[in-house]
């Protein structure tokens, strides 16, 4: 499959203001089931684009102004192909096929903080709602992570959230509902009190046409996401998305990782101007389908090789 997404960041002030340093983490990461045709980011004013990587392989693009203006657009168009399999079949290490199981030295070394829990857990709460999930002294590892991928979904109302931030786990409990990068936060620490390796996900999610429906074919209306991946010997990262109750990277895009949500946005800068000058911002995301095979050898990516 695939996939075409166009990514525009609108930003409007009252009066010409001076736009300090934009960091976009937009470029998503290829795989064995994602593989990146072109990315190519754009900014209106121009912009100068330095490219790095984060502690976590991330592709970062940072752009610089050179005038003042009263209005910014960053602009990700992408296309990646995405064969990730609906329905997975994983080859867990045969001493992880049942939980609780020991992670290797060397994998507790490397998944480092990704093993440790963030948000403060004064009551035992979460740990409590996390542990009610494991049905037994000796269950299997992969139906107990997907039971709690399924009550971050059954039990919380999914709610879309404008605000800034993620919000706490405890919090997400108390209001039963959550943004998908709330679910996200809630389903990394639950499984990190389980004594799993985890980390959070950015990117981008697509639906694929109802089969019949004719209508539902072609351009599809798609938006950032945020999900998880669980650290399990030899089958590597595996996705979950609590907010939609799947596993597995089929219809994801993944652009960046971290140890939480909070390392990942899409767009991050500042402006110098007056405190009233900012009018607001608006975010558009498509996501097109297509079956043309012939753009692999024209189309070249402008993020660095």
């Amino acid at each position: 499959m695939r996939l075409h997404i166009l990514h525009v960041t609108t930003y409007a002030y009252r009066t010409p203001v001076e736009l300090l340093a934009h960091r976009t983490m937009l470029t998503p990461r290829s795989s064995h089931a994602l593989r990146l045709i072109s990315a190519n980011i754009s900014c209106e004013p121009a912009a100068e684009l330095e490219w790095t990587q984060d502690v976590f392989g991330n592709l970062i693009a940072t752009a610089s102004f050179p005038k003042p203006s009263e209005r910014l657009t960053i602009t990700n168009h992408v296309i990646v192909d995405q064969t990730a399999a609906a329905w997975p079949i994983l080859k867990i290490a045969p001493h992880a096929h049942r939980y609780p199981f020991d992670y290797s030295h060397e994998e507790r070394t490397d998944l480092g903080a990704l093993l440790v829990t963030e948000h403060a857990d004064p009551d035992g709460r979460l740990a409590a709602w996390a542990r009610a999930k494991v049905l037994g002294a000796d269950t299997d590892t992969l139906s107990l992570l997907q039971d709690v991928n399924a009550a971050a979904r059954i039990g919380m109302t999914y709610v879309t959230r404008e605000e800034v931030g993620t919000q706490s786990p405890q919090k997400t409990l108390d209001l039963a509902s959550g943004s998908c990068r709330d679910l996200a936060t809630l389903f990394v620490e639950a499984v990190r009190h389980l004594g799993f390796g985890a980390r959070a996900v950015s990117g981008y999610l697509f639906d694929p046409p109802i089969l019949g429906n004719p209508a539902e074919t072609g351009t599809q209306h798609g938006a950032t996401h945020a999900w998880a991946e669980v650290y399990l010997p030899c089958a590597g990262w595996v996705a979950f998305d609590p907010t939609n109750g799947r596993m597995g990277e089929a219809h994801l895009v993944p652009v960046a990782v971290g140890r939480s949500i909070a390392q990942l946005s899409p767009v991050d800068g500042r402006y110098v101007g007056a405190a009233n000058a900012f009018l607001g911002m608006t975010v558009e995301v498509t996501v097109s389908t297509t079956n043309c095979t012939d753009l692999d050898t024209q189309e070249r990516s402008s993020a660095p090789e």
